[in-house]
């Protein structure tokens, strides 16, 4: 998967799913990557992602990619038939703000449990 965009100052970015990274990285029109929404599979592997910390670098800041790179992780997820668990505080926020039109399209998500956590411990 990899889709691209325009962030904030019309510049090109394009977000692509990083399997053995475990994570979707979002990438400037030059191919520098700009940043990372990083997950672990949940305890059902095939079907969970529990999305634990999503970084852009300082000097990408200000253009907008953190809510690119969350909203295409989500829709990715949604596409895949994955449930997504957020931990990571954006994906928290933008699933408050979204998840009803989320889940409306076919999206899934839960809240984190302790069982979440102790993965995140053990594995990132």
């Amino acid at each position: 998967m990899s889709k691209t965009f325009e962030d904030k100052t019309g510049a090109e970015v394009t977000v692509t799913f990083n399997e053995d990274g475990q994570s979707y990285d979002i990438a400037v029109a030059d191919g520098t990557v700009a940043g990372h929404a990083y997950f672990l599979t949940g305890p059902d592997a095939e079907t969970e992602r529990i999305f634990h910390h999503t970084v852009v670098d300082e000097q990408f800041g200000g253009r907008g990619l953190s809510k690119i790179l969350v909203a295409e992780a989500l829709e990715d997820s949604r596409e895949r038939g994955v449930t997504v668990v957020p931990v990571c505080p954006l994906f928290v926020k933008k699933l408050q703000e979204t998840g009803d039109d989320y889940a409306a399209q076919g999206g899934r998500f839960r809240n984190a449990t302790g069982a979440d956590f102790d993965i995140i411990k053990r594995q990132a």
